[in-house]
């Protein structure tokens, strides 16, 4: 027996509702948004992510261990170029470190790690 019906992943971050606007126009899910959280959801609510504002948010530091990332979101995509161009459009940036080829590593406008990766 299923203890819960679905997890939610919450990420730290200094602006909730901007962070939910990225991932929102992201995956293409609708946002709810609070002054200190906010929620993206797909249209059928099955799954959540959601964000919550930390006084004197630090950014990770990957891929060095000082402020670890303690985790991430793999995304899959049909094309990394089209995907590329798509997420650095709504304010991700392409980490200078690349160590794939089968899957490329940005930075979320609040510097969180996540990867674009071909399925």
């Amino acid at each position: 027996m299923a203890v819960a019906r679905s997890p939610s992943v919450v990420l730290d971050c200094p602006d909730p509702a901007v962070l939910a606007r990225f991932y929102a126009e992201l995956l293409g899910w609708t946002v709810e948004a609070g002054d200190d959280w906010a929620d993206v959801r797909p249209a059928d609510g099955s799954q959540c992510l959601s964000f919550q504002q930390v006084t004197d948010y630090r950014a990770p530091q990957w891929p060095g261990q000082d402020l670890p990332q303690q985790m991430h979101l793999d995304v899959v995509v049909d094309d990394l170029d089209a995907a590329e161009r798509a997420v650095v459009a709504l304010g991700a940036t392409r980490h200078a470190h690349q160590p794939g080829t089968t899957f490329r590593v940005f930075l979320d406008p609040a510097g969180h790690p996540f990867c674009l990766c071909l399925d």
